[in-house]
Protein backbone atom coordinates (compact mmCIF):
# COMPACT_ATOMS: atom_id res chain seq x y z
CA UNK A 1 0.00 0.00 0.00
CA UNK A 2 1.43 3.53 -1.10
CA UNK A 3 2.26 6.20 1.69
CA UNK A 4 -0.15 8.51 2.73
CA UNK A 5 0.61 11.77 5.35
CA UNK A 6 -1.58 11.49 7.90
CA UNK A 7 -3.99 14.99 7.13
CA UNK A 8 -4.22 13.72 3.86
CA UNK A 9 -6.02 10.87 4.64
CA UNK A 10 -7.81 12.60 7.39
CA UNK A 11 -8.63 15.04 4.09
CA UNK A 12 -10.22 12.28 2.08
CA UNK A 13 -12.10 10.23 4.68
CA UNK A 14 -13.95 12.48 6.63
CA UNK A 15 -13.34 16.45 5.83
CA UNK A 16 -14.52 15.94 2.49
CA UNK A 17 -17.58 14.65 3.76
CA UNK A 18 -17.58 16.97 6.50
CA UNK A 19 -17.47 20.08 4.33
CA UNK A 20 -19.96 18.80 1.79
CA UNK A 21 -22.78 18.69 4.51
CA UNK A 22 -21.34 21.80 6.05
CA UNK A 23 -21.88 24.20 3.08
CA UNK A 24 -24.20 21.73 1.13
CA UNK A 25 -22.12 20.53 -2.12
CA UNK A 26 -23.67 19.47 -4.70
CA UNK A 27 -20.59 16.99 -5.32
CA UNK A 28 -17.24 16.15 -3.73
CA UNK A 29 -15.43 18.22 -6.43
CA UNK A 30 -16.94 21.51 -5.06
CA UNK A 31 -15.29 21.07 -1.72
CA UNK A 32 -12.33 23.21 -0.96
CA UNK A 33 -8.67 22.23 -1.39
CA UNK A 34 -5.55 22.81 0.07
CA UNK A 35 -3.30 23.55 -3.67
CA UNK A 36 0.20 24.44 -2.16
CA UNK A 37 2.47 26.22 0.72
CA UNK A 38 4.33 28.98 0.18
CA UNK A 39 6.91 29.66 2.73
CA UNK A 40 8.66 33.03 2.08
CA UNK A 41 11.54 34.74 4.06
CA UNK A 42 12.88 38.58 2.88
CA UNK A 43 17.14 38.86 4.03
CA UNK A 44 17.82 42.33 5.30
CA UNK A 45 21.80 43.00 4.23
CA UNK A 46 21.95 40.20 1.27
CA UNK A 47 23.06 43.06 -0.88
CA UNK A 48 26.08 43.45 1.13
CA UNK A 49 26.47 39.59 2.42
CA UNK A 50 25.06 36.77 -0.06
CA UNK A 51 25.97 34.49 2.56
CA UNK A 52 23.08 35.42 4.13
CA UNK A 53 20.54 34.75 1.26
CA UNK A 54 22.93 30.80 1.50
CA UNK A 55 21.77 30.65 5.02
CA UNK A 56 18.03 31.41 4.38
CA UNK A 57 18.10 28.95 1.43
CA UNK A 58 19.14 26.07 3.71
CA UNK A 59 16.75 27.17 6.94
CA UNK A 60 13.67 26.68 4.46
CA UNK A 61 14.97 23.43 2.93
CA UNK A 62 15.59 21.97 6.48
CA UNK A 63 12.10 23.16 7.39
CA UNK A 64 10.39 22.01 4.25
CA UNK A 65 12.06 19.23 3.29
CA UNK A 66 12.18 20.32 0.16
CA UNK A 67 15.15 22.52 -1.87
CA UNK A 68 14.12 26.45 -0.95
CA UNK A 69 15.20 28.49 -4.03
CA UNK A 70 16.55 32.68 -4.05
CA UNK A 71 13.89 34.96 -4.46
CA UNK A 72 14.75 37.74 -6.58
CA UNK A 73 14.37 41.91 -6.82
CA UNK A 74 12.11 43.08 -9.44
CA UNK A 75 12.94 46.57 -9.87
CA UNK A 76 15.82 48.34 -8.97
CA UNK A 77 15.81 50.27 -5.70
CA UNK A 78 18.65 52.78 -5.10
CA UNK A 79 18.26 53.95 -1.71
CA UNK A 80 18.90 50.43 -0.69
CA UNK A 81 21.75 49.95 -3.54
CA UNK A 82 19.24 47.32 -5.13
CA UNK A 83 19.26 46.32 -8.87
CA UNK A 84 17.27 44.34 -10.62
CA UNK A 85 17.70 40.56 -10.65
CA UNK A 86 19.22 40.59 -7.60
CA UNK A 87 18.45 37.94 -4.59
CA UNK A 88 16.88 39.50 -1.70
CA UNK A 89 15.32 36.31 0.01
CA UNK A 90 14.16 32.68 -0.31
CA UNK A 91 11.04 30.87 -0.81
CA UNK A 92 9.60 27.50 -1.23
CA UNK A 93 6.61 26.03 -2.71
CA UNK A 94 5.35 22.79 -1.17
CA UNK A 95 2.01 20.70 -3.20
CA UNK A 96 1.04 16.95 -2.59
CA UNK A 97 2.75 14.76 0.06
CA UNK A 98 5.32 17.24 1.16
CA UNK A 99 2.59 19.90 1.38
CA UNK A 100 0.80 17.69 4.07
CA UNK A 101 3.76 16.90 5.50
CA UNK A 102 4.82 20.04 6.27
CA UNK A 103 1.49 20.87 7.64
CA UNK A 104 1.45 18.13 10.05
CA UNK A 105 4.45 19.29 11.47
CA UNK A 106 3.43 23.12 11.76
CA UNK A 107 0.68 21.99 13.61
CA UNK A 108 1.52 19.58 15.82
CA UNK A 109 5.63 20.19 16.78
CA UNK A 110 6.14 24.22 15.60
CA UNK A 111 3.63 26.41 16.88
CA UNK A 112 3.16 25.16 20.20
CA UNK A 113 6.73 26.20 20.87
CA UNK A 114 5.53 29.82 19.79
CA UNK A 115 5.90 31.68 23.14
CA UNK A 116 2.70 32.39 24.94
CA UNK A 117 0.96 30.64 21.89
CA UNK A 118 -3.02 31.41 22.14
CA UNK A 119 -4.14 30.35 18.55
CA UNK A 120 -3.82 32.01 15.11
CA UNK A 121 -5.30 34.84 13.55
CA UNK A 122 -8.05 35.05 11.47
CA UNK A 123 -7.27 38.60 9.93
CA UNK A 124 -4.71 36.73 7.79
CA UNK A 125 -7.02 35.66 4.81
CA UNK A 126 -6.55 38.15 1.63
CA UNK A 127 -10.71 37.94 0.63
CA UNK A 128 -9.98 35.08 -2.22
CA UNK A 129 -9.51 32.07 -0.22
CA UNK A 130 -5.83 32.09 0.84
CA UNK A 131 -4.15 32.81 4.24
CA UNK A 132 -1.30 34.34 5.23
CA UNK A 133 0.35 33.55 8.02
CA UNK A 134 3.49 35.43 9.85
CA UNK A 135 5.56 33.48 11.81
CA UNK A 136 8.65 35.68 13.73
CA UNK A 137 11.11 33.38 14.72
CA UNK A 138 12.61 30.41 12.82
CA UNK A 139 13.58 28.82 15.69
CA UNK A 140 9.86 27.29 16.88
CA UNK A 141 10.60 24.35 14.01
CA UNK A 142 12.36 21.21 16.00
CA UNK A 143 14.71 21.29 12.51
CA UNK A 144 16.69 24.40 13.74
CA UNK A 145 19.45 23.52 15.19
CA UNK A 146 19.20 27.08 17.62
CA UNK A 147 22.82 27.05 18.42
CA UNK A 148 23.96 27.14 14.69
CA UNK A 149 21.57 30.08 13.93
CA UNK A 150 23.60 33.66 12.77
CA UNK A 151 20.27 35.75 13.63
CA UNK A 152 16.76 35.16 14.72
CA UNK A 153 14.48 36.09 12.23
CA UNK A 154 10.72 35.66 10.51
CA UNK A 155 8.76 33.90 7.53
CA UNK A 156 6.06 34.55 5.85
CA UNK A 157 3.74 31.05 5.45
CA UNK A 158 1.05 30.88 2.52
CA UNK A 159 -1.93 29.14 2.36
CA UNK A 160 -3.33 28.45 -1.06
CA UNK A 161 -6.41 27.23 -1.13
CA UNK A 162 -9.31 26.88 -4.08
CA UNK A 163 -12.09 28.00 -1.93
CA UNK A 164 -14.38 30.38 -3.17
CA UNK A 165 -14.17 32.56 -0.21
CA UNK A 166 -12.71 32.91 3.39
CA UNK A 167 -15.32 31.44 5.51
CA UNK A 168 -15.35 27.90 3.35
CA UNK A 169 -11.26 28.38 3.34
CA UNK A 170 -11.07 29.03 7.60
CA UNK A 171 -13.69 25.92 7.69
CA UNK A 172 -10.84 24.04 5.18
CA UNK A 173 -7.90 25.32 7.34
CA UNK A 174 -9.69 24.25 10.85
CA UNK A 175 -10.66 20.78 9.60
CA UNK A 176 -7.14 20.44 9.09
CA UNK A 177 -5.68 21.37 12.40
CA UNK A 178 -4.81 24.74 12.27
CA UNK A 179 -5.60 26.20 15.52
CA UNK A 180 -7.66 29.87 14.70
CA UNK A 181 -8.40 31.70 17.68
CA UNK A 182 -12.10 33.75 18.20
CA UNK A 183 -11.87 37.27 17.01
CA UNK A 184 -10.85 39.55 19.98
CA UNK A 185 -14.12 41.54 19.22
CA UNK A 186 -16.31 38.52 19.59
CA UNK A 187 -14.88 37.53 22.71
CA UNK A 188 -15.24 41.35 24.51
CA UNK A 189 -18.32 41.38 23.22
CA UNK A 190 -19.46 38.26 25.24
CA UNK A 191 -17.73 39.27 28.34
CA UNK A 192 -18.97 42.66 27.92
CA UNK A 193 -22.68 41.16 27.77
CA UNK A 194 -21.94 38.69 31.17
CA UNK A 195 -21.03 41.94 32.66
CA UNK A 196 -24.27 43.82 31.57
CA UNK A 197 -26.79 41.42 32.53
CA UNK A 198 -24.93 41.31 36.36
CA UNK A 199 -25.50 45.31 36.48
CA UNK A 200 -28.05 47.94 37.20
CA UNK A 201 -28.93 49.20 33.27
CA UNK A 202 -28.22 52.58 34.15
CA UNK A 203 -24.24 51.31 34.53
CA UNK A 204 -23.91 49.17 31.85
CA UNK A 205 -20.71 49.76 29.67
CA UNK A 206 -20.43 51.08 26.52
CA UNK A 207 -19.64 48.45 23.66
CA UNK A 208 -17.43 49.97 21.08
CA UNK A 209 -18.80 49.31 17.05
CA UNK A 210 -15.41 47.11 16.54
CA UNK A 211 -12.22 45.71 18.11
CA UNK A 212 -8.81 46.09 16.20
CA UNK A 213 -7.03 43.28 15.85
CA UNK A 214 -3.12 43.64 14.77
CA UNK A 215 -1.99 41.37 11.88
CA UNK A 216 1.47 39.37 13.01
CA UNK A 217 3.80 39.77 10.10
CA UNK A 218 7.01 38.22 9.36
CA UNK A 219 10.48 40.01 9.81
CA UNK A 220 11.56 41.65 6.93
CA UNK A 221 9.09 38.61 5.31
CA UNK A 222 9.27 39.75 0.83
CA UNK A 223 5.64 40.53 -0.85
CA UNK A 224 4.60 37.04 -1.99
CA UNK A 225 3.27 37.19 -5.80
CA UNK A 226 -0.16 35.87 -5.82
CA UNK A 227 0.37 32.13 -7.22
CA UNK A 228 -3.50 31.48 -6.31
CA UNK A 229 -5.74 29.35 -8.91
CA UNK A 230 -2.90 28.73 -10.58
Amino acid sequence: MSYLPRLKKEFNERIISSLKEKYSYKNVMMVPRLKKIVISKGVGGAVADKKLIDHAIDELTMISGQKAIATISKKDVASFKLRKGMPIGAKVTLRSERMYEFLDRLITSALPRVRDFQGIKPSGFDGRGNYNLGVTEQIIFPEIDIDKVNKISGMDISFVTSANSDKEAQSLLTELGLPFKKSDFKSKLSEIKSIKSESPAEEAPIVEDEAKSEEVTAEEAPIVEDEAKS
